[in-house]
């Protein structure tokens, strides 16, 4: 019979950012062949197999994930283990770099216009 179902790579709780891509496995310590793996997402089956390959990922992939391992060890008996609830957390990008690239080209504007005015206040100066 399958045990132990677990998802990799861990934590149970994982905060990823939009547009990021995600690889979930699967896997199981005890088994006899065939094992057949299926994935939930918030309790709906969403694939089969013992990877699931989240592409360019968006809000809607937000919630919990979590494997089922079944198989059949003498054609009439089934064994079934789930993993533990994995809980995806997606998030959108931060405007951090364009916040700072925003408040580099104030400073820099700022430094330049005082540049100019001591300079001009120089030349009146003189």
């Amino acid at each position: 019979p399958v045990a132990n179902a677990t998802i990799t790579p861990g934590p149970l709780s994982r905060q990823v950012h939009a547009g990021d891509n995600v690889t979930l496995q699967c896997s199981v310590q005890v088994f006899s062949a065939p094992v057949t793996f299926t994935w939930l997402h918030n309790g709906q089956e969403v694939a089969r197999g013992p990877l699931l390959e989240l592409r360019d990922i968006d809000m809607g992939h937000s919630g919990t994930y979590q494997c089922m391992a079944t198989n059949e060890a003498d054609g009439h008996q089934v064994f079934m283990t789930n993993s533990p609830v994995l809980a995806l957390e997606v998030t959108s990008k931060g405007h951090g770099d364009t916040v700072a690239a925003g408040v580099g080209g104030a400073l820099l504007f700022l430094l330049l216009l005082v540049g100019v005015i001591v300079a001009w206040h120089n030349w009146h100066r003189v």
